[in-house]
C-alpha cells in the first residue's frame, strides 16, 4: 500500500507550479488499489486545462516518484 505521506511529499514537489498560476491540489485518498484521490482547487479547479494539468503534471510526477501508482482522479 502505498503512503498518503509519501504521495503529500511529492505533492508537495508539483505545488509551487500550480499555486503560481493560482491554483493548489489536495490529496483526498490514497485507494487500495492505488488510485490517487486529488482535488484540484482555486483556479485549477475549474480550468479548461484541468485535466491535461491533472493527466501529464500531477500523474505523471506521482507515477515517477511512486511507480506503484496506477491513475490519478480528481474527485
Amino acid at each position: 500500500m502505498i503512503s498518503k505521506e509519501k504521495v503529500q511529499e511529492v505533492l508537495n514537489k508539483v505545488r509551487p507550479a500550480l499555486q503560481a498560476d493560482g491554483g493548489d491540489c489536495e490529496l483526498i485518498n490514497v485507494r487500495e488499489d492505488n488510485v490517487i484521490e486529488v482535488r484540484l482547487q482555486g483556479a485549477c479547479g475549474n480550468c479548461p486545462m484541468a485535466t491535461l494539468t491533472l493527466k501529464a503534471g500531477i500523474e505523471r510526477v506521482l507515477k515517477e516518484e511512486i511507480p506503484e501508482v496506477k491513475e490519478v482522479i480528481s474527485v
